[in-house]
């Protein structure tokens, strides 16, 4: 995932912003890390992994 993609993602469920913290880059490319929700209400946090962020919302089971 590029590091700028983060700019025009949202939170899938609350529509927020998404904070980006990087574990590991390869240059411009975050190959793993976390995207976290910017609202202290929902609180989400989506994983990066192999470069690509899992954006799905969480099971309501």
């Amino acid at each position: 995932m590029k590091k700028t993609l983060v700019e025009i993602l949202a939170c899938p469920i609350c529509k927020n912003d998404l904070l980006l913290h990087i574990n590991q880059t390869d240059g411009d490319e975050v190959i793993s890390g976390t995207l976290n929700c910017s609202n202290n209400k929902c609180k989400l946090i989506f994983n990066i992994s192999e470069g690509i962020p899992n954006l799905l919302p969480p099971n309501s089971n």
